[in-house]
């Protein structure tokens, strides 16, 4: 159906674990952004039943891993996201795929940037240390990380690792902490039926399937993982799970503690510096702070590694400069792919940070122009995996049911991105997407096209002979 991909020069074997795998899916995910800055938004669209929109999120995004994971359980290797792409519907589909997923990783990666530059600023306000630029806020993160994904892709994953565990583990006894306060009592406003807000149900779950992008990230490294027919398609699973009920958990907890306080949650834009106020603790402010900046530094990291990877293989397949085909010569990693990424993500925050725009808007903008970028594989692969198990003798009537399923569910997210239109600039931003995969689909095509006549051993003026 395809062209062969060409065998890249091979990164460090065996470099990942479950762990690590585990990890890099959950950095992307960014359960601590959610928390400290997503569940407001969510808040203003379900009020008191936000935890249901991400329960619903979740299971539905369950569908899309289970078709993720048909390619996942039988071929792994660098960029896999894109490659099972290019296995099932073919290497110029499979390129805008790839194409889509570099926008994707861009976009989290300088929301990354600035959610450390939001929280960096709030600890430097705590130390009296007021008007720090921006820019040099983002150079700090992005110079940090972009180094660690430069030298070592398993040093990334377990600093990954620590940095999020630390960061989810004191936000979950805080939340448990606020529970006690209330006796662990139910809160009845968020468990009466007669109130679910069916009108605006399906907004929520747009932010739910939002908050939950990225829990395919340990795909990109198949050729760089441990047993990776087994630890990849764990990893995508069980990183969805246990981000969405921590999502489910944390909306609840945040909404609970909030009522009858003097702003309402859609309103306040620390939630959990509030809650360690509301349960006199005010001294968890700046921990929390801390924590929420080192996840978000996490956060740009995963990101420079899975673009990264995906920059590589697109290269290996003719698509970009073959300078970006080398892996280093002593860290075997995917270096000049590592600097594109690092380059891009700090040069986009800061030209919008010196003309004036606050660093949490830019985090927003990034933010929801990023999902566009995942939407675009997701429904791929879901076109994509019962044709890849048909091609190789496997196809059950379960997977065709299973490709609906996500296909019908995906409906969800694509139209809630411009209906109801959201205002401007926001309701420009799916076009600017859409132009974004004009011109590299019109680029991808050319240089398949290019590569063809090549290989066929005509030089490329033949076609106009």
């Amino acid at each position: 159906m395809s062209a062969s991909i060409t065998t890249p020069r091979p990164l460090k074997k065996d470099a990942l674990g479950p762990l690590e795998l585990l990890a890099q899916n959950i950095a992307v995910i960014s359960p601590t952004m959610t928390a400290a800055l997503i569940v407001p938004v969510m808040f203003s669209n379900t009020g008191d039943w936000s935890w249901l929109s991400y329960a619903l999120g979740t299971v539905m995004l369950i569908f899309v891993a289970l078709n993720l994971n048909q390619f996942a359980s039988r071929f792994a290797g660098s960029g896999s996201m894109y490659q099972y792409i290019c296995k099932s519907l073919g290497n110029t589909v499979g390129g805008v795929g790839g194409w889509s997923l570099i926008w994707a990783y861009l976009g989290i990666s300088v929301a990354g940037a600035t959610g450390f530059a939001v929280f960096a600023g709030t600890l430097l306000g705590m130390a009296g240390i007021n008007h720090v630029p921006p820019v040099l806020l983002f150079a700090v993160c992005i110079f940090i990380s972009g180094f660690c994904a430069w030298k070592n892709v398993a040093l990334s994953a377990k600093l990954i690792l620590i940095l999020e565990g630390i960061s989810v583990t004191l936000i979950t006894i805080l939340c448990f902490i606020a529970l006690g306060s209330k006796g662990f009592a139910i809160d009845p406003t968020q468990v009466n039926v007669g109130t679910i807000p069916y009108s605006s149900l399906g907004l929520g779950v747009v932010v739910a399937i939002f908050s939950l992008v990225g829990f395919e990230s340990a795909t990109q490294f198949g050729d760089e993982s441990r047993n990776p027919l087994k630890a990849i398609p764990r990893a995508v699973i069980l990183s969805l799970l246990l981000s969405g009920a921590f999502f489910v958990f944390v909306t609840y907890v945040e909404v609970q503690m909030t009522h009858g306080y003097s702003t309402t949650l859609d309103q306040i834009a620390a939630p959990l510096n509030v809650m360690a106020t509301l349960l006199h603790m005010p001294y968890l402010a700046a921990p929390l702070s801390a924590c929420a900046m080192i996840s978000f530094f996490a956060l740009n990291l995963s990101c420079l590694n899975s673009g990264a990877r995906i920059i590589y293989i697109m290269g290996h397949q003719g698509l970009f400069h073959k300078a970006t085909t080398d892996s280093h010569h002593k860290n075997e990693t995917p270096h000049v792919g590592v600097i594109i990424m690092g380059i891009i993500s700090f040069s986009a925050p800061s030209y919008f940070s010196l003309t004036g725009m606050d660093p949490l808007d830019i985090f927003n903008d990034a933010g929801t122009m990023a999902a566009f970028g995942f939407l675009v594989p997701y429904i791929l692969i879901s076109v994509g995996a019962p044709i890849f198990v048909k091609s190789m003798g496997q196809l059950k009537p379960v997977h065709w049911l299973l490709a609906a399923a996500s296909l019908v569910l995906l409906v969800i997210p694509t139209v809630g991105c411009v209906y109801p239109v959201p205002p401007a600039p926001v309701k420009y931003y799916p076009y600017l997407f859409v132009a974004y995969l004009i011109i590299g689909g019109a680029w991808i095509a050319f240089q398949h096209r290019r590569i063809l006549i090549a290989s066929r051993g005509f030089p490329a003026s033949a076609q106009d002979a």
